[in-house]
């Protein structure tokens, strides 16, 4: 009777953690990208960032980002997300890559902050960088 009782609580602790890895996966596997008013949101798993369209100053498709060193994210085959460090500018570069053998899209902001993203499906891709340099066009005509 023991047994059976530890037997139960290991396929307890075995299902939660599936049931964890599936949310994390789930969290992670795609850029949510948000658009409202003069803000863009993006989001990945615990990795958070909002810029407003006010305070970008170049917006650029590259094919590769620098060497950066991580200061905390992960990478899995063509998927890189997280913190990075600028060691050039000493300042944090955000990465949002879904998929590091496309264009990415380069967000310069607040002068020498940066922050990189691209999604899955290449033409998303270009969509969303086109609509960040009219905002950007447009923004900068009012001034």
């Amino acid at each position: 009777m023991k047994n059976r009782k530890k037997h139960w609580l290991w396929n307890i602790v075995i299902v939660l953690t599936l049931m964890v890895v599936v949310i994390a996966f789930m969290a992670h596997y795609k850029n949510w990208i948000k658009i409202e008013n003069n803000q863009f949101k993006i989001l990945s798993g615990v990795y958070y960032k909002t810029i407003n369209f006010t305070d970008v100053n170049a917006v650029e498709m590259v094919e590769k980002i620098p060497s950066l060193e991580r200061i905390n994210g992960f990478s899995v085959s063509e998927t890189e997300k997280g913190i990075f460090k600028d060691s050039v500018y000493n300042t944090d570069v955000y990465i949002f890559v879904d998929k590091l053998s496309k264009h990415k899209v380069k967000v310069t902001y607040k002068d020498s902050l940066q922050l990189f993203f691209n999604v899955s499906d290449s033409l998303e891709t270009e969509k969303m960088y086109t609509m960040f340099s009219h905002k950007i066009d447009s923004l900068s005509s009012l001034k």
